[in-house]
């Protein structure tokens, strides 16, 4: 049998050796292709000694040529040597100074090219070229490697700057995230008080029941009955406030402190929101609303809430569309969409970026669902509650 391994299935360190060598290979057969067109170019010029050492030095430049990728300023360095002797090394020569300003440090590449120039200036004075005085010659060399550092070193530049990129998206992905949890985590913490506080006082308020009918159980019938009455009443709301696990954002706790809103409420909202110059269209079409659950109602009211105060920050003067619908023993949905302003006519107004979290979070942990976005040229905003019968 044939024991085939696929190239996701090796081990992460092969992976990145695959590409390497393949890497390696092609430079070994550019630098071979390039070096023996050097050598036969110079085999009808040069005597048989000569002959004999551009072919040993072609043969050692090439061999060398795979060693830049993973030793790059030492192979450099060996390249340069061998120029000084033959022509056979100059292209391996030249791409070793190439590699090495895209790899290393400025003062490391300027270095390296200043070598290859001198290296190259020593063989034209020795071997020089025909066709070419060595002035021209200079300048040709000097012009190369100048161009080759310069350009190593907008490629080194820009793999910088790509990564720089990289990183500062990773740190704000991760910030983001962080947001994110915190905004989860605050919304966890205004529900767990608002839940103390409205179970404090139903609790306390069965308990006093309850503490009247340990206490005098020769009361009159009629008062047995209320006791009993509210204490069901009681336990029966303290059921639905865990059920629905719903709050709001919590005033600072001041004698004054208005009562939390409710789908009662909304109507006001809407007028308030008129008043400010929105343009809010409101189709309410819930059947006996009377009978739905004080915290489903709050939740309703935040939703709305915060849909309005978007539609104020990123589409103002655009018109906002309210609709709800639901009855008891279904589920009362919110639905707000507006259209997407080409622009927007003023600048948007500062805010977290938390809000449409917390909602989200809220309405989950109140068993519903909410989702939200761009479609169509409008915004949309959907929630779902549950509303018990």
């Amino acid at each position: 049998m044939c024991d085939t391994t696929w190239p996701d299935e090796l081990p992460a360190t092969q992976r990145r050796r695959v590409p390497a060598l393949i890497g390696a290979g092609i430079l070994t057969v550019a630098m071979a292709v390039l070096t023996g067109l050097t050598v036969w170019s110079r085999y009808f010029t040069d005597t048989g000694t000569l002959r004999w050492l551009d072919v040993a030095v072609g043969v050692v430049a090439v061999a060398a040529a795979p060693v830049l990728l993973w030793r790059p300023v030492p192979a450099a360095v060996l390249l340069t040597v061998l120029a000084l002797l033959s022509p056979a090394a100059t292209p391996a020569a030249s791409t070793a100074a190439l590699l090495v300003a895209q790899r290393r440090p400025s003062p490391v590449a300027a270095a390296v090219a200043a070598g290859g120039i001198a290296a190259q200036a020593v063989q034209g004075a020795w071997r020089p070229s025909g066709g070419l005085t060595y002035g021209w010659w200079l300048v040709l060399i000097v012009a190369a490697y100048g161009a080759l550092f310069g350009w190593g070193a907008l490629a080194r530049s820009r793999r910088a700057l790509i990564a720089s990129l990289r990183e500062r998206a990773r740190r704000a992905e991760a910030e983001q995230g962080r947001r994110v949890a915190e905004a989860r985590a605050a919304e966890r913490a205004r529900i767990a008080g608002e839940m103390h506080d409205v179970l404090a006082h139903r609790l306390s308020l069965i308990a006093t029941y309850a503490g009247a009918l340990e206490y005098r159980p020769d009361a009159p019938a009629e008062q047995l009955t209320h006791a009993a009455g509210v204490i069901r009443t009681g336990v029966h709301q303290a059921l639905d406030e865990l059920r629905e696990v719903i709050t709001v954002l919590r005033d600072d706790e001041h004698p004054d402190t208005p009562p939390q809103p409710t789908l009662a409420d909304l109507a006001r909202l809407v007028e308030e929101s008129r008043a400010a110059g929105m343009r809010v269209r409101l189709a309410d079409e819930v059947t006996d609303a009377g009978a739905l659950p004080a915290a489903t109602g709050r939740t309703a009211y935040r939703v709305v809430q915060e849909a309005l105060t978007n539609a104020r920050k990123h589409a103002a003067g655009a018109p906002v569309d309210v609709t709800l619908t639901g009855a008891p023993g279904g589920r009362l949905v919110i639905e707000v969409t507006n259209p997407v302003p080409a622009s927007p006519a003023r600048p948007a107004l500062p805010g977290t970026g938390t809000g449409l979290i917390g909602l989200t979070e809220r309405v989950r942990l109140a068993g519903g669902e909410l989702d939200h976005g761009a479609a169509a040229g409008r915004f949309r905003l959907h929630a779902w509650l549950a509303w018990p019968a």
